[in-house]
């Protein structure tokens, strides 16, 4: 015989995922205040450290991210859904307290025909 199903608010701690706890720390938003786009590999960097009085999760984001994490990064850290990092971290855009940067693009490898070309004039030296 099982367990029976505690009621609602019993057994559930406050540190869980909660989607209650989620909705608190986001102030029921699904996505950032801003304009800025935010995908999972936006990286992001602080622009100072944590302000008095600031939700423990912006002061946890701005502590970890004194060198440019991703937001895949930060969720992961923060063991939080990247949904909840998106409004987080849009907050803190919002603020000036954090910048966002796309990530260093690969590099294009350059025409085949010019790589032919210096090898060609490598080897008539």
């Amino acid at each position: 015989m099982s367990d029976p199903v505690p009621p609602r608010g019993e057994g559930h701690g406050w540190e869980d995922h909660s989607p209650e706890r989620l909705y608190v720390i986001t102030g029921g938003r699904s996505g950032p205040l801003g304009s800025t786009p935010l995908d999972l590999v936006t990286l992001i960097v602080a622009r100072s450290g944590p302000r008095p009085g600031m939700q423990p999760e912006h002061s946890a984001i701005m502590r970890m991210c004194q060198a440019p994490l991703s937001m895949a990064e930060i969720s992961a850290y923060l063991a939080l859904p990247v949904s909840v990092v998106t409004v987080l971290v849009g907050d803190l855009l919002t603020a000036g307290d954090v910048l966002a940067r796309a990530p260093v693009a690969r590099a294009e490898l350059p025409d085949l025909a010019l790589i032919e070309a210096v090898i060609d004039g490598l080897q008539k030296l």
